[in-house]
């Protein structure tokens, strides 16, 4: 069965999610396009959130993947 590609965005937010569950900086951000920017910014966001929070390991992976 193939799988269906995901969007730009989503890719975006997948990444800086990781980043940001790592601690690295939001200066790091790879994208120059606005929408791609902005959805790595929010999954940064949310992986600093969930940081401070104390999830990591398996925890972030299932609350990424959407399990």
């Amino acid at each position: 069965m193939k799988r269906r590609k995901r969007s730009k965005a989503d890719r975006a937010y997948n990444r800086g999610y990781t980043s940001g569950i790592f601690g690295r900086s939001r200066d790091l951000c790879p994208f120059q396009e606005r929408e791609s920017r902005q959805a790595w910014l929010s999954g940064w966001r949310a992986g600093r959130e969930d940081h401070w929070d104390g999830l990591s390991g398996t925890a972030s992976v299932a609350k990424l993947t959407g399990l």
